[in-house]
């Protein structure tokens, strides 16, 4: 039996444990190789929210800024119950929540400030941990994102956690643009600050841009076994230099992914969906559903701000429960500029959409929160057009409807690691139309399971965006044979764990 540890900020098997695709993650990989009979140990942050109610472990003692610090380990009940599956989490006072899903903070003045407190706190309270054995005896430590990557640092430097290198360390990498930059010195929220003891290898640590500051990213990349990005086609996209907004490949780490790949060290496996025991939703409530988390939202007192326009979506939405449109564009996710760059920067083209929609009595509908300046744009539009319904919130049972009674998912990313909002759209039957990039080139074949563009320029690409648009709802409208192939076809579509895991045990678990 091999024995596993996952680190990460996010873990979708317990609950309120996720932020994006990274939860989903490391929620199903551990359960995939449990099924083989191996054990799987899971540790996120308690967030100083996930310990309350969990069964205590252990004191996790270690010094920082050169005081004595105590973590507790906490084991946690997860969602569903798995042999061989064990989840925890690491409570400090200083492992604090941020305003993003509860998890991460958003610091506009200083980056990643509060954020590296707290994920220095983390790793290092994981590097105790392993090294007094909590977890047993360990064969790999797999890693997620930034978050994570200090665990390496300190296995590599530090003369307290030089017993960590006996394991394999993997390292996966979820959103490359996102990495974790901090300053090595004169700053409290920096690699000297934290870490006095340890003399700095500043060429082994440093930005490549920021020569005066560390990128955890590239730590990850540089100090771990095996590299890994979240599709084949992410993995060839990210050894390329960005060109924004026509091509976000490396984000300037393509060196250190391209010395990764020469080295054999890194590798594209696509992330996976589940078909099986899935929470399931019921045709026709998607209304109802829309209508129950308005009422909510309206409640609650975080969201009183927007209550005027919750009122607003709720009147417009009932509108269409006695007169249902014809057709529904969707889309679901956090309004970021990864997700919806091109419909911020050619609001034009937005509108151009909901036009032709109304040409065959269509609505686009749109679930998520996110960056503000994203929410307000949405807004507007809201009140701008009628055929456009933007429910400003999260909720599972709507998302759920979404993804079943819809006819086209919309998923026009600036640029996509692998994307799970596809596959949960195809599993229910929903083509997809998508910017031809990283997973959804792996995903989605254009004219044969749905609907992809791209271009040269970013105005081809928008260009394009509205062609392949309107040739899906053309083909709606006059071949509906060939649009309930390409249904059919999606929905047979089969991106499994199983698949993904055997190429995890090959390539970078070496097992």
């Amino acid at each position: 039996m091999n024995n596993f540890l996952f680190v990460s900020a996010e873990n979708d098997a317990i609950p309120n444990c996720k932020a994006g695709g990274m939860g989903d993650v490391v929620r199903d990989v551990p359960r995939e190789i449990a099924k083989r009979g191996d054990r799987a140990h899971v540790v996120v942050p308690a967030y100083c929210r996930l310990h309350k109610n969990a069964i205590f472990k252990t004191d996790l003692e270690f010094s920082l800024r050169g005081v004595n610090y105590k973590a507790e380990l906490y084991e946690v009940l997860p969602k569903k119950i798995i042999k061989n599956i064990t989840h925890y989490v690491i409570h400090h006072p200083e492992i604090t929540e941020g305003g993003i899903a509860h998890i991460y903070h958003d610091d506009p003045t200083e980056p990643f400030f509060n954020d590296f407190i707290k994920f220095m706190i983390f790793s290092t309270a994981v590097a105790e941990a392993i090294k007094i054995g909590a977890f047993g005896d360990l064969d790999i430590v797999h890693m997620h994102d930034w978050h994570s990557s200090a665990v390496l640092f300190l296995k590599t430097y530090h003369p307290a956690y030089k017993d960590l290198k006996k394991m394999r360390y993997v390292y996966s990498i979820h959103n490359l643009a996102i990495q974790g930059i901090r300053p090595f010195y004169d700053n409290y929220a920096s690699v000297h600050n934290w870490f006095n003891e340890i003399p700095l290898d500043h060429e082994a640590l440093k930005d490549p841009r920021y020569q005066d500051c560390i990128n955890l990213m590239a730590v990850g990349i540089r100090l771990a076994d095996a590299v890994h990005t979240v599709s084949p086609s992410y993995k060839e996209d990210v050894m390329l230099p960005s060109r924004p907004p026509e091509f976000i490949g490396g984000e300037g780490l393509e060196k250190d992914l391209q010395q990764a790949d020469n080295e054999g060290r890194l590798f594209g496996i696509l992330n996976a969906s589940n078909y099986n025991n899935i929470r399931t939703a019921e045709k026709g409530f998607l209304y109802r559903n829309i209508v129950k988390a308005l009422f909510g939202w309206l409640q609650d007192e975080s969201k009183k701000y927007k209550a005027d326009f919750l009122a607003h979506t709720g009147e417009k939405i009932m509108e269409y429960v006695g007169n249902r449109p014809k057709f529904i564009v969707s889309s679901v996710a956090r309004l970021t500029e990864q997700k919806f760059y091109f419909l911020k920067q050619s609001p034009e083209a937005f509108e151009a959409i909901l036009e032709r929609l109304k040409k065959v009595d269509g609505i686009f509908m749109l679930l998520g929160t996110g960056n503000p300046d994203y929410e307000e744009m949405f807004r507007e539009m809201s009140y701008k057009h009628k055929n456009f319904v933007f429910t400003n919130g999260q909720s599972e049972d709507l998302i759920d409807s979404i993804y079943l009674e819809t006819d086209l998912y919309f998923m026009p990313s600036l640029f996509e690691p692998c994307g799970i909002s596809q596959m949960l759209a195809m599993r229910n039957g929903n083509p997809c139309l998508v910017h031809h990039t990283g997973g959804l080139k792996d995903t989605v074949a254009h004219m044969k399971t749905g609907f992809a563009f791209d271009g040269d320029s970013y105005e081809e690409k928008i260009q394009n965006m509205l062609k392949v648009f309107d040739e899906a709802l053309t083909m709606w409208e006059k071949d509906r044979p060939k649009w309930k192939r390409i249904q059919t076809n999606a929905k047979k579509m089969r991106f499994t764990w199983e698949n993904s895991v055997n190429e995890y045990y090959k390539d970078l678990y070496l097992l």
